[in-house]
């Protein structure tokens, strides 16, 4: 018996128990002629199920592939740029969320091609210079987080039953206000903030 157990996981790699779904983004960096370098975003369309009208980074879910691999898949789908106009320079900070989601970032280039939105899925095409990040700090916000009230729960099963001290947690919201119309907040803005740290 121990020697299965030894033999499964020898060497073996861990992954996040609570892991549910795998999203890949890629934040993309457009060179002007003028030397000035864009952040590319995109608005997501408001016909969309999930966050619409949000402003994010192209990207979208890991279906089978590596993360890498489908941020510059959507990447093509959304804004309309091919996996042969980036150059990838490497990988970002990653984010796991509270919800059991892992966003994979990653930094690329874009070399040439030109963008053609795809109306299904954005609204529009904005770009942000780099330098308004490095030059302006986020504002944080604070939401608490914490279990749902579920009256399905076994509560008889642990000790404490419905007095029990559930944890609370706290996460930190960032909010960067472009303009009047351009808020970038969220699991974009952290990894935006995030990026701009580490330069």
């Amino acid at each position: 018996m121990i020697e299965r157990v030894i033999k499964k996981y020898r060497g073996r790699k861990g992954y996040p128990i609570t892991k549910k779904r795998e999203a890949a983004v890629l934040l993309l960096m457009e060179e002007c002629e003028d030397g000035q370098v864009n952040v590319i975003f995109e608005r997501r369309a408001f016909g969309m199920k999930s966050q619409p009208g949000d402003i994010c980074l192209p990207g979208g879910r890991v279906e089978e592939e590596l993360p890498i691999d489908a941020a510059l898949r959507e990447c093509d789908e959304e804004i309309g740029i091919d996996k042969e106009d980036i150059e990838v320079i490497g990988e970002l900070d990653y984010l796991v969320s509270p919800y059991g989601l892992i966003i994979y970032p990653f930094l690329g280039v874009k070399k040439g091609g030109e963008f053609n939105v795809n109306p299904n899925e954005v609204e529009e095409l904005i770009k942000i210079p780099l330098q308004y990040f490095l030059d302006n700090e986020p504002v944080l916000y604070e939401m608490e987080i914490g279990p749902i009230n579920n009256k399905d729960f076994p509560y008889e099963l642990i000790n404490g039953g419905k007095d029990y001290k559930f944890k609370k947690g706290i996460m930190n919201e960032y909010f960067y206000k472009y303009n009047q119309d351009i808020v970038i907040w969220g699991f974009t803005a952290a990894i935006i903030k995030k990026f701009v740290d580490n330069l």
